[in-house]
């Protein structure tokens, strides 16, 4: 049962009570960056009360663990220390409403929108979402009694769009996690044996934003002229069926089908595994928000070559290998080949990064993030 049901959990008599601070999302799946991050949250809220998460649209694999925003208790009693964690990313319109219809205090969490439109040719219903995204944000303002954001780029944007109390704090995450996880054999296996030469991972959605075109034309200059026997591993889901295709084709198109690998969504354990076979971990996206498989790559040691575009030279500090973002896809390859033979670059850059997870330790994320809460709460 969610814990807002528990009897006793809250008394506004006069008597001291302990604030409930629930997690309200759009969607929640296995392994999706904003859930991670919910979840890693809880632990954290549930040193001032009850806490829960409630989700507009949770996957079955998450029962007991995230429950229906339908099952949230109804009619809205909520006490003055009563706190809504609202987590924003694409697609609001649920969660925009329901807070609409709330009497507690909104702490808003911004994940970020993509910047980047999508081709309408593509997925006409995307480009409508993302600013009916926008609106419903923006339609937020004045409900939110803070916003919190993991970066000075997503913090622009809220203020931007009027935001009043924007502060800047990462979330509590702990990359090194994935380092105590088991690789999956099979994976493991395929990835030792198979795939031989450099590998260059990159992890996140298949999606315009990540600039997944980019990465290919860069990986096509590098397999070309520079690291013949290389592989491009792109890890993580395609929600987009038919922007996927179109990064198939183009793979096709520049003769690279032979050295791409379009993963899919994958589990805990075969994300450990592809972490532990990278040579470089590479990204080109337009990062809002806290780039967490950044971060992730650091943990394993793996050197990261990333554009100098959006949050992502915020969370990296120095270290990794950053591009200017106006740069195409050449000065990208010569970049991603340093960071794979150049053993001098590979040590300073595993040096940086493990001195920038320091400056990133989760319990110091957590204590700021709890004093935000209390200041509202």
């Amino acid at each position: 049962m969610p814990s807002a049901a528990h009897p006793g959990a809250a008394s506004y008599h006069g008597c001291a009570v302990s604030p409930q601070v629930h997690q309200v999302l759009v969607s929640a799946s296995p392994g999706d960056a904003v859930t991670t991050a919910a979840r890693e949250l809880q632990a954290v809220l549930a040193r001032l009360g009850p806490s829960d998460i409630y989700a507009a649209h949770p996957a079955p694999e998450l029962a007991g663990h995230v429950f229906p925003l339908s099952r949230y208790p109804r009619p809205p009693h909520a006490g003055p220390a009563d706190l809504l964690l609202v987590h924003v990313a694409t697609g609001i319109g649920e969660v925009a409403a329901f807070v609409a219809g709330r009497r507690e205090r909104v702490a808003l969490v911004y994940h970020g929108l993509p910047s980047t439109p999508v081709c309408r040719a593509l997925d006409p219903h995307a480009d409508a979402v993302l600013e009916a995204s926008r609106r419903e944000l923006a339609s937020m303002r004045d409900r939110a009694t803070v916003a919190l954001a993991g970066s000075g780029h997503g913090a622009r944007q809220l203020e931007a769009l009027g935001f009043a109390d924007v502060r800047v704090t990462p979330l509590p995450a702990d990359p090194a996690r994935l380092l105590s996880t088991t690789p999956d054999a099979a994976t493991e296996h395929h990835l030792t044996h198979v795939l031989a030469g450099p590998a260059f991972v990159f992890v996140g959605g298949l999606l315009p934003a990540e600039r997944p075109h980019l990465l290919l034309q860069a990986f096509h200059v590098l397999a070309t002229f520079l690291l013949p026997g290389a592989h491009l591993i792109l890890v993580g889901p395609a929600p987009m069926k038919r922007y996927r295709d179109v990064v198939h084709h183009f793979a096709r198109q520049l003769g690279l089908a032979h050295a791409v690998w379009i993963t899919g969504d994958v589990s805990r354990s075969e994300l450990a595994a592809f972490y532990r076979r990278a040579d470089v971990f590479v990204t080109a996206g337009d990062h809002v928000g806290f780039c967490s498989p950044v971060l992730e790559a650091t943990a394993f040691d793996v050197p990261v070559v990333a554009r100098s575009q959006g949050a992502t030279p915020e969370v990296l500090g120095d270290a990794g290998l950053l591009v200017p973002a106006e740069d195409g896809p050449f000065l990208l390859a010569e970049a991603m080949a340093a960071a794979a033979t150049d053993e001098t670059l590979r040590s300073r850059l595993v040096a940086a990064a493990r001195r920038r997870l320091q400056q990133l330790d989760p319990e110091q994320a957590a204590a700021r993030l709890l004093g935000h809460v209390l200041d509202v709460a």
